[in-house]
């Protein structure tokens, strides 16, 4: 699989509009856990693994992908998030309120 880009068919659109390439880039099996391992300090491979619970090939495959779209990069420290990245993060934020809110209300619901 390719890394999603902008422009180009990616799962779930042939057009590539931004939020489809961001959304399949962000649904890939344990991308959004590297993203939250790496929202604190770096952190190196062998590090991101453990805190990740993945396997190296899978982590070398998603640090790839997320490197090529500029949401992590690699450095003396080991793999952090890039300023987009952190943007990224922040912009998650309200979908977790959202998440939280559907989480209480679907528990209330089930009682």
């Amino acid at each position: 699989m390719t890394t999603p880009r902008v422009g180009r068919p990616v799962r779930g659109s042939r057009s590539g509009r931004p939020i489809m390439a961001v959304l399949d880039l962000l649904g890939r099996r344990a991308a959004l856990r590297v993203l939250w391992e790496l929202r604190g300090p770096a952190l190196t491979f062998r590090a991101l693994q453990d805190a990740a619970a993945t396997n190296p090939a899978l982590l070398n495959t998603r640090l790839k992908e997320l490197r090529e779209a500029g949401v992590v990069d690699h450095g003396e420290g080991g793999y952090f998030l890039t300023d987009s990245g952190r943007s990224l993060m922040h912009a998650l934020h309200p979908l977790s309120d959202w998440a939280a809110a559907w989480a209480r209300g679907a528990r209330a619901a089930a009682k």
